[in-house]
């Protein structure tokens, strides 16, 4: 029988997946930060999930932790339930791309398999989410993506919209408004050394100056061709 791992257990697999994707150990304080729990909490949860068996995190003191194979499975699959129903609640119930996220934050953790498949059948079995993340195949493997943060690019260098963080409903209204969305193109017209900012120019017709805090939630594919281009 499946090992039935908790709300908060999945939420912790689930964040530190998210943070170590460059193949990085993550540490207490980060944890702790997305959280919004103490250090002391998170380095427990360590230790604890650490000692399950068979272990879903190698526990390093002072080190950080990392996902064994058992733990990215599990965060995988919540990542897979989260991404499919965030894109059912927009597609079949109309909800909108800023609503979604706090939904399927509570519902993928009771979803079964079998309502998952049948999510998935529903929407035609999408390799992506509703805000451009990649959703886990059926088999929990995710692909390889080569894409940067927005916020790495500089002047004379064009890219389109990969994907953009879901958890803040007010930026995803904000980028709405800009037309900087999945698949929209843009080329950067300016970059302040002094705070970071970006001036960018969208779909060829639409100049924004872009803080580090907004570039920082965006990540793009480079283009080396011409910014009309849509994905």
């Amino acid at each position: 029988m499946e090992r039935r791992l908790s709300d908060t257990v999945e939420n912790y697999l689930k964040v530190i997946y998210d943070l170590s994707s460059d193949n990085q150990r993550v540490g207490t304080g980060q944890i702790a930060e997305m959280l919004n729990v103490s250090p002391a909490s998170v380095t427990d949860m360590f230790q604890r999930l650490a000692s399950e068996d068979p272990p879903l995190l190698n526990y390093v003191k002072r080190q950080g932790v990392a996902l064994t194979e058992d733990g990215k499975k599990a965060a995988l699959e919540t990542i897979r339930h989260h991404r499919l129903l965030e894109l059912f609640l927009h597609e079949v119930l109309d909800y909108s791309w800023d609503q979604v996220h706090d939904e399927a934050d509570r519902l993928e953790h009771v979803i079964s398999e079998d309502f998952e498949e049948r999510v998935a059948a529903v929407l035609g079995n999408p390799q992506w989410g509703l805000h451009g993340k990649p959703i886990p195949s059926r088999n929990l493997v995710m692909p390889d993506l080569d894409t940067c943060y927005l916020r790495d690019l500089r002047p004379g260098q064009s890219g389109l919209v990969h994907s953009v963080n879901d958890d803040d409903p007010g930026l995803l209204r904000y980028l709405e408004t800009l037309g900087l969305v999945p698949g929209a193109s843009f080329e950067v017209i300016d970059f302040s050394p002094y705070d970071n900012n970006l001036h960018i120019r969208i779909k060829g017709e639409n100049d924004v100056v872009l803080g580090a805090s907004v570039t920082v939630q965006i990540r793009v594919e480079i283009l080396d061709l011409a910014v009309d281009k849509e994905r």
